[in-house]
């Protein structure tokens, strides 16, 4: 499904931004019965309801036109949210300076879990953690990071 986010990525970015807004993430799930494909935009100051409905309508038809999915599916457009999750290697270097909570495939000293303040990113986040230390994580390390607004 990782492939068909990533097509559809493609097919929309240009159109997206044409929108006045940045096209952050493209997922593609299934959720029980059906499938869900999961357009997330931003701009300065957050995304609207009307940003939504734009570019949902903007996009709908060059998803229709190359038809990259097989399968009946809903088509949702929303914000990435605040506690957004870091994804991509564009998301991790915006982000920089600001507090993340990684999810490790593996324990690192004894955590699945660790936050911090992304300082560095290269093949993976470097985090500044509470008593004073770093630690570099490669992606493969992470099944998940988040902005951490929380923090």
């Amino acid at each position: 499904m990782a492939k068909i986010a990533d097509k559809v990525f493609e097919l929309i970015e240009e159109t997206v931004n044409a929108q006045g807004v940045e096209l952050w993430d493209v997922r593609f799930v299934k959720e029980g019965v059906s499938h869900y494909l999961r357009v997330f935009i931003d701009k300065p100051g957050g995304v609207d309801i009307n940003d939504c409905t734009n570019v949902s309508h903007a996009i709908d038809p060059i998803i229709d036109e190359a038809d990259p999915i097989d399968v009946s599916y809903y088509l949702e457009v929303s914000s990435p949210g605040l506690n957004r999750e870091l994804t991509r290697e564009k998301h991790f270097k915006a982000m920089l300076t600001k507090p993340i909570t990684v999810k490790l495939y593996k324990a690192f000293e004894g955590q699945k879990q660790i936050s911090g303040k992304l300082i560095d990113y290269d093949d993976g986040p470097t985090v500044l953690l509470d008593d004073g230390r770093t630690v570099k994580f490669t992606a493969a390390d992470i099944s998940k990071a988040i902005l951490n607004e929380d923090f």
